[in-house]
């Protein structure tokens, strides 16, 4: 099947079968997918907490207004923005980009300082809507890569973002919630997987300039 087609396949899964998990590999693949997700400057602003955890998992369904897919998917994935994007952040990923690469430090020197000049220049604020906008990028991506892969998911963002840095302790990791999303196998009785999926008609959302 083409992308088109997995994509059509998927849906928001209301509804997923609890007795049915996801391979380990499977799910190490998909994970690395999200890691090839772009950001900008590449500073990939945010972390992925996988929730395996059932205890957890019930604490979290609570946050999110007792929505089963929390605790019924074979996992829950929170992307967790970075409070935290300064100078040894950026630092950080310089030092990454020169093992990575085997560069001499100095050939970066004009993009380290195009990249601070960027994080400086903005508030505390505006920096984590900034890593919030990101986590998105990759939200969309482990989306399609799951549609990819025939693993059901179900995006989510009606859960309270306080309570859900509170119970994962994120605040001390510099860290706050973005979005959430569970994945797993639809479940037979889910009767939203046989909707016809419907969209804005494209001469409404696409315009040509």
């Amino acid at each position: 099947m083409s992308l088109i087609d997995k994509l059509s396949w998927r849906y928001a899964t209301k509804k997923f079968d609890a007795n049915k998990k996801i391979a380990a590999d499977k799910l190490e693949q998909l994970l690395a997918t999200v890691r090839l997700a772009p950001s900008s400057l590449g500073l990939h602003h945010y972390k992925v907490i996988v929730v395996e955890n059932p205890e957890v998992r019930e604490q979290l369904k609570a946050a999110a207004y007792g929505q089963t897919q929390i605790t019924d998917a074979s996992q829950l994935i929170v992307f967790a923005a970075e409070t935290n994007i300064d100078e040894a952040y950026v630092n950080k990923y310089v030092d990454e980009i020169v093992k990575v690469r085997q560069i001499p430090h100095d050939s970066l020197e004009g993009y380290k300082g195009m990249m601070l000049g960027s994080v400086n220049g903005q508030t505390t604020e505006q920096k984590i809507a900034w890593a919030h906008k990101q986590a998105y990028i990759g939200l969309g991506v482990l989306v399609s890569a799951a549609a990819e892969l025939d693993i059901d998911s179900c995006p989510m963002e009606g859960f309270n973002p306080a309570q859900f840095d509170e119970i994962l302790g994120l605040k001390e990791k510099g860290l706050t919630t973005s979005v959430i999303v569970t994945i797993g196998y639809r479940s037979a009785e889910d009767a939203t997987a046989n909707f016809v999926k419907v969209r804005k008609p494209a001469e409404e959302l696409f315009v040509n300039v």
